[in-house]
């Protein structure tokens, strides 16, 4: 029956499907952070500040997730935002290659229009994963979140990994022009992928979107009332300190990890690489361990706070590696740092989906919003933090192996604060309390919303 399907929620396939949107998003950024960055330093011979500062300038943009979050919480379309948003996305993602091209004729034109399309990437993918994960928190029976989150996410890694390699082949030999060709490939698959996942479904709010503003329609109430109600409680201000901290510990190590091993452990371009991978391959276990887990025993906000202990741990091995000058014991660290990093994040994901959808104040997309700027700002300090300070440390301390030691040490002193920070808040459990996938009130209040293909 269909109000059955409704209670239920989503079927596994449906997360599935819908997860392709993740999957484009993370599919495009390959290109952007990987191909187009190597492009600009080596083909073009630029300092690496440059794309660095373009990938900074996206990651700003997205202070407006929480504003975008709140017009789709408001006028009900999310759908419209997610596919208008990834729109953008391709648009921006072509056009930052074109202006990469445009760098070899004319470098300050170049780098003028990369900054415009870097703007508007980072613009498209606020509009189109806010609503996507207001969207999937909504429809997602809490007993799957752990589960949804992982699927999601192990989708977009896989997706990457398959984008790299078959951009990689595609590449060769290299032009300017196969490069602009290559990712309006990439991003015309996108588009279509973002498309299956949408077909079919319909608009709809679950969630009050102006609960604990004391407004019922939308001429009520303004964004800044919105904001300021989410602002004013306590548990959603807890989560986003949680989410930055941990999120400026897990970003700080990607820049300085292969560099650590190549010159403190003299491997090769080839070989750390393939000591990044171990980890990558740690995180996917670590995600399928953590929503196996969550889903049976414990709570979602205990296993992100295990994970980010877990992290703590490992990088505290890795900092103890050096002194004794062990190669396989940095590559089983960097392994269980990634099983760590995969628990926290699957569980610090199904946390904010049930966070979302259970909170005092606000909206789904507002919420949503409200977490993903904070994740996003952090990833982008925690990368630019761990890169500077271990310039910094190798220069005071004449050591660049110290100051990588003093990277990890750092990292693990905010993972352990991140899970301090967690484990003050109320408990978010994947199973529902006493047995029941919710009350008859609540099943009949989404029925409604959710009477569309399961």
């Amino acid at each position: 029956m269909k109000g059955t399907a409704a209670i239920r929620g989503l079927s596994w396939p449906s997360i599935a499907r819908l997860a392709l949107i993740q999957v484009s998003i993370g599919s495009i950024m390959v290109i952007m952070t990987s191909t187009l960055n190597r492009v600009m330093v080596v083909e073009l011979g630029l300092a690496a500040a440059v794309p660095g500062a373009l990938v900074a300038l996206h990651f700003a943009v997205q202070l407006l997730r929480p504003r975008l979050g709140f017009r789709s919480d408001t006028d009900g379309k999310r759908i419209t935002w997610i596919v208008g948003g990834m729109g953008i996305v391709v648009l921006a993602g072509i056009g930052a290659a074109a202006a990469t091209a445009l760098m070899e004729t004319s470098t300050a034109m170049g780098i003028s229009a990369a900054v415009l399309a870097f703007f508007f990437l980072g613009f498209g993918i606020s509009a189109s994963s806010t609503p996507f994960l207001a969207y999937l928190a909504e429809r997602v029976d809490e007993r799957r979140m752990a589960g949804a989150a992982a699927l999601t996410w192990i989708m977009m890694i896989a997706g990457m990994i398959a984008t790299a390699m078959i951009a990689g082949f595609l590449l060769d030999p290299f032009s300017y022009g196969r490069m602009v060709a290559v990712t309006a490939g990439v991003c015309g698959a996108a588009m279509v992928m973002t498309l299956v996942a949408v077909w079919g479904r319909r608009d709809g709010i679950v969630v009050d979107a102006f609960r604990g503003t004391g407004g019922s329609q939308r001429e009520d109430v303004s964004f800044k009332e919105a904001f300021g109600a989410m602002w004013s409680d306590p548990q959603s201000r807890r989560f986003a300190t949680f989410i930055f901290v941990a999120m400026m510990a897990y970003s700080a190590q990607e820049i300085i990890l292969e560099p650590f091993a190549g010159s403190v452990f003299g491997m090769t371009p080839g070989e750390s690489t393939r000591v990044a991978g171990m980890q990558h391959g740690g995180a996917l276990l670590g995600m399928a361990l953590g929503a196996f887990g969550a889903s049976r025993f414990g709570t979602l906000t205990r296993w992100a706070a295990a994970g980010c202990v877990g992290s703590a741990v490992a990088l505290g091995g890795l900092a103890f590696m050096p002194v004794l000058g062990w190669t396989e014991g940095m590559k089983f660290f960097v392994f269980a740092l990634g099983v760590a990093n995969g628990v926290f994040a699957v569980a610090a994901i199904g946390a904010m989906m049930g966070l979302t959808v259970r909170g005092k104040v606000g909206g789904a997309g507002l919420r949503m919003g409200f977490w993903g700027a904070s994740q996003a700002i952090a990833y982008g300090t925690g990368g630019l933090m761990g890169a500077i300070l271990s310039d910094v440390a190798r220069t005071v301390l004449g050591s660049p192996t110290l100051g990588y030691v003093l990277v990890f040490i750092l990292e693990g002193v905010l993972f352990v604060v991140a899970a301090w920070i967690i484990l003050g808040m109320p408990s978010t459990s994947p199973r529902p309390a006493g047995g029941e996938a919710m009350t008859n009130k609540a099943a009949m209040a989404r029925g409604l919303a959710l009477s569309e293909p399961g």
